[in-house]
């Protein structure tokens, strides 16, 4: 789907849609308790849904009812499953060691870009403690064999999705430990985790887990609101848009709620730490070649994304008139006027809402490219673009 995105700032009230990362962390944690919940969730997206089918695959029963889902519990586990992930990192990052330490014999597939992102050094920790992995075509991988107990140790600066698998396989086999080395990228994320297990009853504290590990449901849960999301509705209102945004805890984990903070900063050319906040680049990125440029430092991740992201941000504001370079760990941007033209998203969702975002304040029509991308994280976002007054066709 293309569309053509007209300049127009935008105005009103917006509720924030669920957060993605608590939803997966939820979902995986009720599948693994001991009785059914309701599982408030009022929207979802293709990434959240991808991580529901894949559980039920594994025996769980999570049914789509008004205001989010019902989560059953894994009651009798298949002899084997296929898991369809879709293009979501989190959901195959997650349940691949997951399905390891459950002893199923499974094939995951996946689409888009998924089988090109790293799964290493996660995969050669599994293989090590006892999982059988190979990759029988370039968009399956097949998992058996069972994960032993003992000392894990994974390298925290690749991604923090390899932590959180691990942290649940580790939940389900006990009597483990997990050490993480290296510079630990995305921390908030591990937080979230650790929150979620807590929920049901599980401690991970200090990354060790007792011989014997129980998920307790702690009764009908409500996922909180997005952050990531809702950074773009609050780089718009940097542009001069004027949107309240409901639903979202100030004092959430989520590293991504630095947005309030970090967007005022850039009225003045500001140097910002994106470690622990890769998936704000795309929109901090916008709102700096609107005002005085930035730099953004550790962003090396960000080619290990739905797209290379890195290149995707350079690329859409070359395209909107603003000069951008990067380096393999630095991306700087420059102040510019907004102008007319063509945007590939690339595929990538964060890529298509930050150009949507720009375009409210470009001298002319903005063509998106594949705007239908938006669906891996935010299913509604071309409906609520519109219901706040912008304008597309």
């Amino acid at each position: 789907m293309d569309i053509t995105v007209y300049p127009r700032l935008l105005n009103g009230t917006i509720q924030s849609i669920p957060s993605k990362s608590q939803a997966h962390r939820l979902l995986i944690c009720g599948a693994l308790s001991d009785a059914p919940f309701h599982l408030y969730c009022p929207s979802t997206n293709d990434d959240i849904e991808a991580t529901a089918d894949c559980l039920n695959a594994l025996g769980a029963h999570i049914t789509s009812i008004e205001g989010g889902y019902w989560v059953e519990p894994i009651n009798q586990l298949p002899k084997s499953a296929f898991l369809y992930c879709r293009e979501s990192g989190s959901t195959l990052r997650f349940l691949l060691p997951v399905v390891a330490a459950l002893g199923v014999e499974a094939t995951f597939i996946m689409e888009g870009r998924l089988p090109e992102r790293p799964l290493s050094p996660l995969w050669e920790e599994l293989q090590r403690m006892g999982a059988v992995l190979s990759r029988p075509t370039k968009n399956t991988i097949s998992c058996s064999g069972k994960l032993h107990s003992g000392h894990y140790t994974i390298d925290g600066s690749i991604s923090s999705q390899f932590i959180t698998g691990l942290l649940f396989a580790l939940s389900i086999i006990g009597n483990s430990k997990l050490t993480v080395t290296g510079q630990l990228e995305s921390k908030p994320y591990i937080d979230i985790t650790e929150d979620a297990l807590s929920l049901f009853g599980v401690s991970a504290d200090g990354y060790e887990f007792s011989p014997t590990v129980s998920y307790h449901t702690p009764g009908d849960i409500t996922v909180e609101g997005d952050w990531s999301n809702s950074a773009f509705w609050y780089g718009a209102n940097q542009l001069g848009s004027s949107i309240h945004i409901c639903g979202l805890n100030t004092d959430s984990k989520q590293g991504d709620c630095a947005i309030h903070r970090l967007a005022p900063a850039l009225h003045k050319k500001a140097s910002i730490d994106c470690r622990d906040i890769p998936d704000l680049v795309p929109i901090l990125a916008v709102i700096a070649g609107a005002q005085k440029g930035a730099v953004f430092h550790h962003i090396g991740r960000l080619r290990l994304k739905e797209s290379d992201r890195v290149d995707a941000v350079c690329q859409m504001l070359h395209a909107l008139g603003a000069k951008a370079t990067a380096t393999a760990d630095t991306l700087t941007v420059y102040p510019a006027k907004y102008q007319a033209c063509t945007i590939d998203s690339v595929g990538d969702h964060r890529i298509a809402m930050a150009a949507a975002i720009a375009a409210t304040v470009a001298s002319g029509p903005v063509r998106i490219l594949g705007a239908q991308c938006v669906r891996k994280s935010y299913k509604k976002f071309w409906e609520d673009y519109q219901l706040l007054g912008g304008h597309y066709e």
